[in-house]
């Protein structure tokens, strides 16, 4: 039997680690590096630098069987020591939504330069998020430039769009629906092709092998798609909340039941944030833009987006009238449950507006606490429970689907807080049990 490749990862956010302790686990040996030396302490500790269920056992055991080394800014001799190298930086917004490649141009630099060193065939893999184009114009003339080789004779070029969720990453990366392979030329394509089919054997996912660019735009029309699904369902729950006697969820769980549309992503709440959707759509409508295009979908699916969480600022006023010195509590931070990421999380823009009004604000969030403080600092007060966050509030607002929240009852509602009044902003209680208790109002109600 062939021996494994080793496998090396340039960047330990989120996707770099998640796709090296899978590997890893699987028994691959893997180098990662990275510049901040802070995570690498924390990941050579068996302590990832971020919140994902089951992902720190799995880091323990890939270190301690010796499966996964991390170095501090050593691209040199994590290409130097393996076969293939995945590229996994962080690939930010500019101001004007576009992408900003300066990670990645620096990062085709430094494999460039060790591939000009390295006897044998290499293969580079673009993991990170990049328009259309990128791998090709960006990516392989660097490489080729610093390397003085040529690309598909001396060393491969892929792009392998992740789709992991966080939250769910090793479920993600154990059952993947799909596995894209951009490749630039065959012999590229064949060998990551066989990299995977070793990985998940016997149980094979779909695998597509598609050419650079398709492979780059694959990776942002399904992020646009879900997105879309979420502010078309936000649009909806908007409308319903006109109509006396409706409610998005119930339309919703109809229309989930034609199979030519489905249930996922139809949840109607606050809007969709994280690390993902908002820079891959800003991303797209630039990249279009650019192009010559204008995506007026897009565009009205970010608009949506970008008002729908004010609809929570809207209700407690409703509710409450003036703010001025009113205890609203928070519960959630993350931008979603089972994360502590908080990159465009909906409670951002809700939080700032309530403070603008002059509320006094008290969150809560089971892992998110410490990043919050990153952010709001001493503007708001932070509880250390749901039930503390709740006492002497005169209005509670649920912004994260946590399942320790869908466990209060009313009476947890009633008995702690100032005013019972509750606003449900992602639809996780039943309106005709919390409505008899308390004031309630939720997303997507009529009236």
């Amino acid at each position: 039997m062939a021996a494994k490749p080793r496998i090396s990862v340039i960047g330990v956010g989120y996707v770099g680690l998640c796709t090296a302790v899978g590997f890893a686990s699987k028994g691959y040996s893997v180098v990662c590096s990275d510049v901040d030396s802070g995570k690498v302490s924390k990941i050579k500790a068996g302590i990832p630098p971020f919140h994902e269920p089951n992902l720190p056992q799995m880091l323990e055991k890939s270190i301690n069987q010796g499966y996964l080394t991390c170095l501090v800014n050593q691209t040199e001799a994590a290409v130097m020591e393996t076969d293939i190298t995945y590229i996994a930086v962080s690939t930010p917004s500019k101001e004007d939504g576009s992408i900003d490649l300066r990670y990645i141009e620096a990062v085709s630099r430094d494999i460039g330069k060790t591939l000009r060193q390295k006897n044998g065939y290499h293969v580079v893999l673009v993991k990170s998020t990049v328009v259309p184009g990128t791998t090709q114009n960006t990516v392989k003339p660097i490489l080729e430039a610093e390397s003085k080789k040529t690309c598909g004779r001396d060393f491969g070029l892929c792009m392998n769009p992740e789709f992991l969720r966080q939250g769910s990453a090793f479920e993600d990366t154990s059952n993947p629906d799909r596995v894209v392979i951009g490749s630039f030329d065959e012999k590229s394509g064949d060998a990551i092709e066989r990299l995977y089919r070793d990985f998940y054997h016997p149980k094979v996912p779909r695998i597509i092998r598609t050419s650079l660019a398709t492979a780059e735009l694959i990776k942002y029309a399904s992020n646009a798609m879900l997105a879309t699904k979420i502010s078309f369902i936000n649009t909806i729950a908007n409308i319903c909340e006109e109509i006396p006697g409706a409610d998005v969820k119930v339309v919703a769980a109809a229309m989930g039941l034609d199979k030519r549309i489905g249930p996922l992503f139809l949840d109607a709440g606050l809007g969709y944030g994280g690390s993902c959707f908002p820079k891959d759509v800003k991303a797209l409508i630039a990249c279009s833009k650019a192009l010559g295009y204008e995506p007026e979908l897009l565009d009205s699916v970010e608009d949506v987006n970008h008002k729908q969480p004010l609809k929570a600022v809207e209700f407690v006023k409703q509710q409450l009238g003036n703010l001025e010195g009113k205890n609203i509590a928070i519960l959630g931070l993350a931008f979603k449950p089972d994360t502590d990421d908080m990159r465009e999380a909906r409670v951002i823009p809700i939080i700032n507006e309530l403070l603008k009004e002059g509320a006094v604000i008290t969150a809560y969030d089971p892992v998110a606490i410490s990043m919050a403080k990153s952010i709001f600092q001493n503007k708001i007060s932070y509880a250390d429970s749901a039930i503390g966050c709740l006492k002497n509030a005169d209005c509670a607002i649920v912004v994260t689907e946590w399942e320790e929240f869908k466990k209060l009852s009313p009476e947890d509602f009633c008995i702690n807080m100032r005013h019972p009044i509750l606003i449900d902003g992602r639809r996780i209680y039943c309106p005709e049990v919390y409505s008899e208790k308390l004031k309630f109002t939720a997303i997507g109600l009529g009236k």
